[in-house]
């Protein structure tokens, strides 16, 4: 090859990845790399616990009531004999289930219709705003009672209930995030080729502010697990004897002066989950360019 067909060649073009871009500055967040260690721990803990268990998870021991922790019980025993480490290891399961699920139920409806409210725009925009402006503002104990009350306590309804509150939040931001990109001039063709709202909206907006979305159901997530906790700490969640960490609280807590390992063990199983939350999702909030310090609370 000549010197004159070298100077002709195209330099190689290097394709542009995101998602391995967002990773890459991911990965440099020393806190954001321990709160994904942890949750990786806490889910592989929720999918290999059956094979990890001691004990029974609900087989009660009158022999064994409220034992100290021991080489038998390395988390002692609650006031009906049951292994805490069982139970702990197992509790995490469902609060996992329910809450991934929903959220991704939230995410789902909630992004798409806030992103088709802010690309019609309009009265119909408006109007639905106000609705979700009015929902925000119900207290969100007081909405899960209501229909806890009206439709009773399965995984079914929890999932719906933690998943239509918290995609109202995301109404309002991927509308929002949907805003800024609806002036653009990408956005003016498709409207001017006349394409279809959804194919405008599943082919246009949603790769652009789907990692704000992303970012949004981090942050909402550890909000459901407390939330569910919450609800079965109050007894309108999980129903006994099903092991779950806000249930497990809940039954020991009259003894936590004498026996405190029963409560503090899924006190902390909790905590370093939604701990390990909050580190991922601020630094996933950095990676993308996001700031949570600025954002207002919905």
């Amino acid at each position: 090859m000549t010197a004159n067909a070298k100077t002709l060649e195209r330099p190689a073009v290097v394709e542009y990845n995101p998602f391995k871009e967002t990773w890459q500055r991911f990965r440099r967040s020393p806190s954001g790399m321990i709160g994904l260690t942890i949750l990786v721990i806490h889910l592989t803990i929720a999918v290999t616990s059956p094979l990890l268990v001691p004990y029974s998870p609900t087989k009660i021991d009158s022999k064994s009531l409220t034992q100290s922790p021991s080489s038998e019980h390395l988390f002692g025993t609650d006031s009906f004999g049951r292994d805490v480490l069982t139970r702990v290891l197992l509790g995490g399961r469902i609060a996992l289930l329910i809450t991934l699920t929903a959220g991704a139920l939230a995410l789902t409806w909630g992004g798409l219709s806030g992103i088709v409210l802010g690309f019609v725009g309009g009265v119909i925009d408006e109007a639905m705003m106000r609705v979700v402006d009015a929902m925000l503002a119900l207290p969100s104990l007081f909405l899960y009672l209501l229909v806890i009350s009206a439709l009773g306590t399965s995984n079914t309804v929890l999932i719906l209930m933690l998943a239509f509150r918290s995609g109202i939040s995301i109404v309002r931001i991927a509308r929002s995030a949907t805003l800024d990109f609806v002036a653009r001039d990408f956005i003016t063709a498709a409207r001017a080729r006349g394409e279809r709202t959804w194919n405008v909206v599943l082919r246009e907006l949603l790769p652009n502010v789907l990692d704000i979305l992303m970012v949004q159901w981090a942050m909402r997530w550890s909000w459901m697990l407390l939330s569910f906790s919450g609800l079965s700490f109050l007894g309108f969640g999980i129903t006994p004897p099903t092991p779950d960490w806000g249930l497990m609280i809940a039954e020991n807590r009259a003894r936590l002066a004498f026996a405190p390992w029963a409560s503090v063990f899924p006190m902390l199983a909790l905590s370093t989950l939604v701990i390990g939350i909050n580190l991922a999702a601020d630094a996933l909030a950095k990676a993308v360019g996001l700031d949570r310090s600025r954002e207002a609370p919905v």
